[in-house]
């Protein structure tokens, strides 16, 4: 297994960013995150370095929709590092509503978030991996990118959109030693996913679902479901059953 030692995370202040800056530190990993609210980046700095004392914590003010800042910042975190070797595509945005009820403001804005400003990240990471030699880019996805949902409309197509970005760029890096993995997470509990009093069916833990995600992450495998129970099966549902049936769940 190849040791990815300088490790970038967007999206890296709440939620799985920062459970995944969490599992890498207790790795060893040194780290670059990254996100908006640097406030909880400090504070999640600070935890860091108090648990693992070797590890290296670097935080980064970044809005993915401020294209030029995230080469900038990608690079800036290179040449703090000395190298990227693996970038995590993680910050995102849900919350959307179905076409047509007026809500095409925060429809536009996910789609810029997780797909448009997801394709600057990864131009960001692949260029510098192709200066290295070397690197892993690690996007995250989402089980809604199976197939089209009414009440995740937007957000399921800039989750599609960004798994087939990721398949295009592992195409055209099979015979490079750079490697690329999409991970489709299920229901894994984080502020995205806590919208409500009423339990969500399937939901897991974070730190069952992020442990999953982060064995797949390792193991550097070009796509995974996780956790892989229930989601492996429920994905071929997703993808064989009626549109009418999908469109109930």
């Amino acid at each position: 297994m190849t040791v990815r030692r300088n490790v970038l995370i967007t999206g890296a202040s709440s939620g799985l960013g920062q459970a995944m800056a969490r599992k890498h530190a207790a790795r060893g990993s040194d780290l670059a995150l990254c996100a908006r609210r640097t406030d909880r980046l400090a504070t999640l700095k600070e935890e860091l370095v108090a648990a693992h004392p070797g590890v290296r914590v670097e935080v980064h003010t970044l809005d993915v929709n401020d294209h030029d800042q995230v080469f900038k910042v990608f690079q800036s975190c290179r040449q703090t590092l000395g190298t990227l070797d693996r970038v995590i595509v993680n910050a995102g945005v849900s919350h959307g509503s179905p076409v047509g009820t007026g809500g095409f403001p925060a429809n536009v804005r996910i789609l810029q978030t997780n797909l448009v400003a997801a394709l600057a990240q990864c131009e960001a990471a692949v260029e510098i991996f192709r200066e290295q030699g070397s690197g892993h880019l690690v996007v995250i996805s989402s089980m809604s990118a199976m197939r089209g949902l009414p009440h995740l409309t937007a957000y399921g197509a800039s989750k599609a959109g960004l798994a087939t970005l990721a398949e295009g760029i592992r195409a055209g890096l099979l015979d490079a030693p750079i490697k690329v993995t999409t991970l489709f997470p299920g229901y894994i509990e984080s502020e995205m996913t806590t919208t409500g009093d009423e339990p969500t069916p399937m939901m897991v833990s974070t730190e069952k679902g992020v442990t999953a995600m982060m064995k797949a992450i390792e193991a550097e495998r070009a796509q995974a479901k996780v956790p892989a129970w229930p989601w492996v099966p429920m994905g071929f549902l997703m993808r064989h059953a009626p549109l009418r049936v999908v469109a109930r769940s």
